[in-house]
């Protein structure tokens, strides 16, 4: 098999290490910019033990040391000359991001795709003063990146539809299963969902209804069971349409709408609390069971993957 069109990333820490992956398990070739070259010896050897993950689940057919062997680290961003598509995927900064496409501005083609790895800062922002804007686009991607079919294609108000489709269909060839979003809005579709559903957990925590462990335990069992097969609207039709309109009607008034953080979330984090990285979280942790959770997750993302391919949405 040929080898795909050569692709630049911006960054290898965990998700850009995670996204590079991605891409040479897809048959790119792939050029890494990053700031220093003392991160090139850890980032490669954190994306052969990914590829060597993905070769033991059998989702990597090449050997992994031969696929790692694509990859180019360097910290001149001259390399990136003639790369048509480059994904930045740095820390969540505003200013940092666009310094970083102000330089790629300098050495990429008028038509070059540049896509940001942002969760939450809107595209609009990220656009404003860039050279040709309409070029640059939203890419969201979960983490695990290599793993995971996540991801959604965000275009900003100065965006060009077919920079966002091109994007699309490589995103199909990666193993992803992409959605658009053909304007722009803080947080995109899932982390709106999400931290929607956060604040109610915490109401219900914080105001005595129910334990951190409770909540927990009812959404694995409800929600988790569901919604990797079918999404809201999908699960909807499946279960019958109308009484949800009778629990709306109830319930909406009555759901958590406050607009400042959770008190609980605030003193956790003023405590150092990291989750399992640190072994500080919500739940109570010794070093060798946060890596055991660690380790579970990966696995846990590799079932769920499979599970969702034998249910292909139509």
């Amino acid at each position: 098999m040929r080898l795909k069109q050569r692709i630049g990333t911006v960054g290898l820490g965990l998700m850009g290490s995670s996204i590079a992956t991605c891409m040479l398990a897809a048959r790119h070739e792939v050029t890494s910019l990053v700031k220093d070259e003392s991160e090139a010896e850890p980032a490669r050897k954190r994306i052969l033990g990914y590829l060597m993950e993905l070769h033991d689940e059998g989702m990597l057919k090449e050997s992994p040391e031969t696929v790692a062997g694509r990859i180019t680290i360097t910290t001149n961003i001259a390399d990136l000359v003639g790369h048509e598509v480059v994904i930045e995927s740095i820390t969540e900064d505003v200013e940092a991001k666009k310094a970083v496409y102000h330089a790629l501005e300098t050495v990429l083609s008028n038509t070059a795709i540049i896509g940001s790895n942002t969760s939450a800062i809107p595209v609009s922002v990220l656009q404003a003063g860039l050279w040709h804007p309409e070029r640059l686009l939203g890419i969201h991607w979960a983490e695990p990146a290599h793993i995971t079919r996540f991801m959604e294609v965000i275009c900003g108000k100065d965006s060009d539809l077919k920079y966002a489709q091109r994007i699309v269909q490589l995103a199909e060839s990666w193993g992803k299963e992409p959605s658009l979003l053909r304007k722009d809005i803080r947080g995109f579709i899932t982390n709106r969902i999400m931290y929607a559903m956060l604040r109610e957990a915490f109401n219900l925590v914080e105001n005595g209804y129910a334990t951190v462990e409770d909540v927990d335990r009812s959404l694995r069992n409800d929600l988790g069971y569901w919604i990797t097969f079918a999404g809201p609207f999908r699960f909807m039709d499946l279960t019958g349409i109308p009484a949800y309109l009778t629990v709306m009607k109830d319930l909406f008034p009555d759901l958590d709408n406050r607009q400042t953080t959770p008190e609980m979330m605030e003193q956790l984090v003023a405590a150092g609390a990291k989750g399992v990285s640190n072994a500080h979280g919500f739940y109570p942790y010794t070093p060798e069971s946060a890596e055991a959770w660690e380790k579970a997750f990966i696995d846990f993302s590799y079932d769920i993957r499979k599970l969702a391919e034998k249910y292909v949405q139509k």
